[in-house]
């Protein structure tokens, strides 16, 4: 029986490379179209050996920030495919001026909903359902929404939905309903507070849908 073998990762170091060449073909572009407000891709390689004495988010890199579509599909196809990558990376899309840290301000009082897949394939569909939603603005509370991440593991994959405002139950089950409608699961998703998984690894869910 014939053993699939998975196409080699890009070099992670290619990531600067590409965003640059991404930006280069979107001005090539027909009439570039606005979104309603600036993202940005953030990258966090937790595969490398991290250097003695190194604090928490170091390894997390800034790597393109867009306003048009076109970047949009620029970057999700040169790079910001979540299967591509090795276990233990993580990618991030966040409302532009918002860093994925539990301490910046946008995020610091809230949580997030988490959905996991053991299938790549499945990851990437929620993935880019979940960019494509954010991007066009199809939540309600779409300033409640700090941003995404994909979590690439060898056994389990994570995707997480930050928010801004944990104790705002309503606008929380809002969101939490919305995105199982977009990724399209029919498992219970989870939310839990920022403030509990500082406390402790494993925190108890506040709320689920």
């Amino acid at each position: 029986m014939a053993t699939e073998v998975a196409a080699p990762a890009p070099p992670l170091s290619d990531v600067e490379d590409n965003t640059t060449a991404a930006a280069a073909a979107e001005t090539k572009s027909s009439g570039p179209h606005k979104l309603e407000r600036k993202w940005t891709f953030w990258f966090d390689n937790q595969s490398k050996p991290k250097q003695s004495g190194a604090a928490w988010g170091s390894s997390l890199k800034k790597a393109y920030t867009f306003e048009t579509v076109q970047e949009f599909w620029c970057l999700y196809d040169q790079i910001f495919k979540p299967s591509k990558f090795p276990a233990n990376a993580e990618f991030h899309l966040f409302r532009a001026g918002v860093e994925p840290k539990w301490e910046d301000p946008e995020c610091a009082n809230g949580g997030k909903w988490t959905v996991t897949s053991s299938r790549k394939a499945n990851l990437d569909t929620m993935w880019l359902e979940t960019l494509m939603a954010l991007i066009g603005e199809q939540f309600d509370e779409g300033d409640e929404i700090c941003g995404v991440v994909a979590s690439v593991r060898q056994r389990q994959d994570k995707l997480a939905l930050w928010t801004r405002n944990a104790a705002n139950e309503a606008a929380q089950m809002s969101i939490g309903r919305k995105w199982k409608e977009i990724i399209d699961v029919t498992d219970k998703i989870t939310y839990s507070f920022h403030d509990d998984s500082k406390r402790e690894r494993s925190a108890k869910p506040r709320y689920n849908v």
